[in-house]
């Protein structure tokens, strides 16, 4: 691929890549569909990418379209770990938002030799009680059909307060046929992959230099599973930004905290 150009590579994974310099390859959060992302959606992904592309060439790399039930989170990591071999044959630097958090860390626990750092951006070893909740209701009215409601239970993760969590549920609800139009079988087995998600036990095998960034009032996960997070994982380091929310965290003083640790020796 030329720089900024979109595929599907051989594994079967959407790929968008921008920039120029050392892969850095980007696991994102939860989307509708696992096909390359357009429109809106396209220009989304692209923003969340663009900060790290100041010196690094960013590999947003999506989970592999056509998940049969009950794939399981080593599974989403066997797939990202093969698609690395493949791509790279050395260990490359890692980052996962939010869901694509909880896969970057079951990647580097199952496949250490793919890993070379990992960067954590509102994730930790598993959901927080109201993620969880939010997540299971996401799918089940899914299931049901309704993508408003699922869309309203999804966005209500975002908010960094009861009032904004409260505004981000409506939001999701007017934005639901857009949001979750094309949803399908992908995300539910991937909601459904990270509910069983809990990798505590296995944080102390982790081998590649890790950070840990959230939000202190992230809805999702909370302060407490960040530091968690970081503090059992040797050589892992904790970044908490005590005002932020879920989405709050990725932004562009983020970035150059991420760049800047990409660069330690």
């Amino acid at each position: 691929m030329s720089e900024g150009n979109d595929a599907v590579l051989a594994s079967g994974m959407a790929c968008l890549r921008i920039g120029a310099g050392r892969p850095l390859v980007m696991l994102p959060g939860l989307t509708a569909h696992h096909d390359l992302p357009r429109g809106m959606d396209r220009g989304f992904q692209r923003a969340q990418c663009s900060p790290l592309a100041r010196n690094r060439e960013v590999w947003w790399l999506n989970r592999r379209a056509g998940l049969p039930p009950g794939t399981t989170m080593a599974d989403l990591a066997g797939d990202y770990a093969a698609a690395l071999r493949q791509q790279f044959g050395e260990p490359v630097d890692v980052l996962g938002v939010s869901t694509g958090g909880s896969v970057a860390l079951q990647l580097a626990a199952d496949h250490p030799e793919t890993v070379a750092r990992l960067v954590i951006v509102s994730a930790a070893y598993r959901l927080g009680p109201y993620g969880r909740a939010c997540q299971r209701e996401t799918a089940r009215w899914l299931r049901a059909g309704s993508t408003r409601r699922a869309s309203a239970a999804m966005m209500s993760i975002l908010g960094a307060h009861a009032t904004t969590r409260r505004f981000m549920r409506i939001l999701g609800w007017l934005l639901g046929p857009v949001m979750l139009g094309r949803a399908g079988t992908d995300l539910l087995a991937t909601i459904d992959a990270e509910d069983a998600f809990d990798l505590h036990d296995r944080l102390a095998g982790i081998t590649a230099p890790t950070l840990v960034i959230g939000g202190g009032r992230d809805a999702c996960y909370g302060r407490e599973l960040f530091e968690q997070t970081a503090a059992l994982i040797p050589g892992g380091a904790a970044l908490i930004l005590p005002r932020h929310g879920h989405l709050g965290v990725q932004n562009r003083r983020i970035a150059r905290e991420v760049l800047e640790f990409l660069a330690r020796p």
